[in-house]
Protein backbone atom coordinates (compact mmCIF):
# COMPACT_ATOMS: atom_id res chain seq x y z
CA UNK A 1 0.00 0.00 0.00
CA UNK A 2 2.26 2.07 1.10
CA UNK A 3 4.52 2.06 -2.13
CA UNK A 4 1.33 2.57 -4.09
CA UNK A 5 0.93 5.57 -2.67
CA UNK A 6 4.73 6.65 -3.24
CA UNK A 7 3.60 6.21 -6.78
CA UNK A 8 0.70 7.38 -7.08
CA UNK A 9 2.11 10.63 -5.95
CA UNK A 10 5.49 10.96 -8.00
CA UNK A 11 3.29 9.71 -10.83
CA UNK A 12 0.96 12.92 -10.28
CA UNK A 13 3.82 15.03 -9.44
CA UNK A 14 5.33 13.85 -12.74
CA UNK A 15 1.86 15.07 -14.68
CA UNK A 16 1.08 17.90 -13.08
CA UNK A 17 5.18 18.96 -13.28
CA UNK A 18 5.14 20.15 -9.98
CA UNK A 19 9.07 19.76 -9.58
CA UNK A 20 11.88 21.68 -9.29
CA UNK A 21 12.23 24.21 -12.53
CA UNK A 22 9.08 22.42 -13.76
CA UNK A 23 6.78 24.45 -16.09
CA UNK A 24 3.26 23.79 -14.63
CA UNK A 25 1.07 27.27 -14.74
CA UNK A 26 -1.10 29.09 -12.28
CA UNK A 27 -4.35 26.82 -12.27
CA UNK A 28 -8.16 28.70 -12.72
CA UNK A 29 -9.23 29.03 -8.97
CA UNK A 30 -11.73 31.06 -7.25
CA UNK A 31 -10.79 32.71 -4.11
CA UNK A 32 -11.64 34.99 -1.93
CA UNK A 33 -10.44 38.46 -1.46
CA UNK A 34 -10.14 40.17 2.69
CA UNK A 35 -13.27 42.14 1.93
CA UNK A 36 -15.39 38.95 0.91
CA UNK A 37 -15.13 39.23 -2.82
CA UNK A 38 -14.41 36.12 -5.89
CA UNK A 39 -11.30 36.47 -7.64
CA UNK A 40 -10.08 34.04 -9.49
CA UNK A 41 -6.44 32.95 -9.76
CA UNK A 42 -5.86 33.30 -13.56
CA UNK A 43 -5.79 36.46 -13.39
CA UNK A 44 -2.86 36.80 -11.26
CA UNK A 45 0.05 38.88 -13.53
CA UNK A 46 2.56 40.95 -13.33
CA UNK A 47 3.34 42.64 -16.42
CA UNK A 48 6.12 40.06 -17.18
CA UNK A 49 7.84 40.43 -13.93
CA UNK A 50 8.32 37.32 -11.29
CA UNK A 51 6.12 36.65 -8.76
CA UNK A 52 5.90 35.34 -5.46
CA UNK A 53 2.91 32.73 -4.45
CA UNK A 54 2.40 32.11 -0.74
CA UNK A 55 0.85 29.39 0.89
CA UNK A 56 -0.05 30.65 4.48
CA UNK A 57 -2.42 30.55 8.04
CA UNK A 58 -2.66 32.62 10.79
CA UNK A 59 -2.17 29.42 12.77
CA UNK A 60 1.47 28.52 11.38
CA UNK A 61 4.25 30.41 13.09
CA UNK A 62 6.52 30.10 10.60
CA UNK A 63 4.16 31.31 8.15
CA UNK A 64 3.86 34.44 9.80
CA UNK A 65 7.48 34.61 10.53
CA UNK A 66 8.37 34.22 6.79
CA UNK A 67 5.91 36.59 5.00
CA UNK A 68 6.99 38.80 8.37
CA UNK A 69 10.74 38.57 7.04
CA UNK A 70 9.67 39.29 3.59
CA UNK A 71 7.65 41.97 4.57
CA UNK A 72 10.92 44.00 6.17
CA UNK A 73 12.62 43.72 2.33
CA UNK A 74 9.79 43.75 0.21
CA UNK A 75 9.94 47.30 -0.77
CA UNK A 76 13.68 46.73 -1.73
CA UNK A 77 12.80 43.48 -3.43
CA UNK A 78 9.93 45.48 -5.34
CA UNK A 79 11.63 48.67 -6.48
CA UNK A 80 14.86 46.35 -7.56
CA UNK A 81 13.09 43.83 -9.52
CA UNK A 82 9.45 44.69 -10.04
CA UNK A 83 8.21 41.61 -8.34
CA UNK A 84 5.05 40.89 -6.75
CA UNK A 85 3.60 39.20 -3.93
CA UNK A 86 0.95 37.13 -3.20
CA UNK A 87 0.26 35.69 -0.25
CA UNK A 88 -3.26 32.81 0.22
CA UNK A 89 -4.40 32.29 3.49
CA UNK A 90 -5.62 28.58 3.62
CA UNK A 91 -7.90 29.22 7.20
CA UNK A 92 -10.73 27.87 6.42
CA UNK A 93 -14.38 29.36 6.76
CA UNK A 94 -14.30 29.09 10.25
CA UNK A 95 -11.28 31.05 10.57
CA UNK A 96 -11.57 33.31 7.91
CA UNK A 97 -12.76 36.36 9.33
CA UNK A 98 -9.36 36.75 11.17
CA UNK A 99 -7.56 36.86 7.95
CA UNK A 100 -7.84 40.93 7.29
CA UNK A 101 -6.91 42.02 10.97
CA UNK A 102 -4.17 40.00 11.02
CA UNK A 103 -3.15 41.18 8.02
CA UNK A 104 -3.81 44.66 8.71
CA UNK A 105 -1.98 43.96 12.20
CA UNK A 106 1.49 42.96 10.64
CA UNK A 107 1.19 45.45 7.78
CA UNK A 108 2.21 44.01 5.10
CA UNK A 109 1.55 45.55 1.62
CA UNK A 110 0.99 42.05 -0.38
CA UNK A 111 -2.21 40.79 -1.97
CA UNK A 112 -3.76 38.77 0.26
CA UNK A 113 -6.26 36.08 -0.62
CA UNK A 114 -8.13 33.54 1.15
CA UNK A 115 -8.77 29.83 0.03
CA UNK A 116 -11.39 28.89 2.54
CA UNK A 117 -12.02 25.67 0.70
CA UNK A 118 -8.34 24.86 0.25
CA UNK A 119 -9.17 24.34 -3.57
CA UNK A 120 -6.42 26.71 -4.78
CA UNK A 121 -4.10 24.66 -2.35
CA UNK A 122 -5.13 21.01 -3.58
CA UNK A 123 -4.65 22.50 -7.23
CA UNK A 124 -1.20 23.69 -6.94
CA UNK A 125 -0.41 20.62 -5.19
CA UNK A 126 0.42 22.02 -1.80
CA UNK A 127 0.97 19.64 1.31
CA UNK A 128 1.63 21.86 3.78
CA UNK A 129 2.18 25.23 4.70
CA UNK A 130 4.16 27.72 4.86
CA UNK A 131 4.67 26.53 0.86
CA UNK A 132 6.35 29.18 -1.86
CA UNK A 133 6.16 29.23 -5.51
CA UNK A 134 8.22 31.49 -7.65
CA UNK A 135 6.95 32.30 -11.04
CA UNK A 136 8.74 33.67 -13.44
CA UNK A 137 7.42 36.71 -16.19
CA UNK A 138 5.90 34.35 -18.61
CA UNK A 139 3.86 32.71 -15.74
CA UNK A 140 5.66 29.49 -15.16
CA UNK A 141 6.15 28.38 -11.86
CA UNK A 142 9.80 27.67 -11.89
CA UNK A 143 10.88 26.89 -8.35
CA UNK A 144 9.24 25.77 -5.02
CA UNK A 145 9.82 25.40 -1.04
CA UNK A 146 7.98 23.92 1.43
CA UNK A 147 8.61 25.22 5.39
CA UNK A 148 10.54 27.86 6.24
CA UNK A 149 14.01 28.43 8.28
CA UNK A 150 15.58 31.88 9.04
CA UNK A 151 16.91 33.61 5.99
CA UNK A 152 15.15 31.48 3.05
CA UNK A 153 13.77 34.53 1.96
CA UNK A 154 17.33 35.56 0.71
CA UNK A 155 17.70 32.38 -1.47
CA UNK A 156 14.77 33.75 -3.05
CA UNK A 157 15.83 37.06 -3.49
CA UNK A 158 18.81 35.78 -5.22
CA UNK A 159 16.44 33.90 -7.42
CA UNK A 160 14.56 36.76 -8.33
CA UNK A 161 17.25 38.87 -9.07
CA UNK A 162 18.12 36.25 -11.73
CA UNK A 163 15.19 36.27 -13.19
CA UNK A 164 14.00 39.76 -13.57
CA UNK A 165 17.60 39.67 -15.53
CA UNK A 166 15.93 37.34 -17.58
CA UNK A 167 18.73 34.51 -16.76
CA UNK A 168 17.98 31.24 -15.33
CA UNK A 169 17.87 29.76 -11.72
CA UNK A 170 19.08 26.67 -12.37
Amino acid sequence: MKKMIVSVTFLSMCVLGFSQGGTQTIPSVDLKTMDGKTINSSTFSNNGKPMVINFWATWCKPCVLELSNMAEIYDTWAKETGVKVIAISIDDTRSMARVAPFVNGKAWEYEVYIDPNSDFKRAMNVPNVPHTFLIDGSGKIVWQHTSYADGDENELYEMIKKLAKGESIK
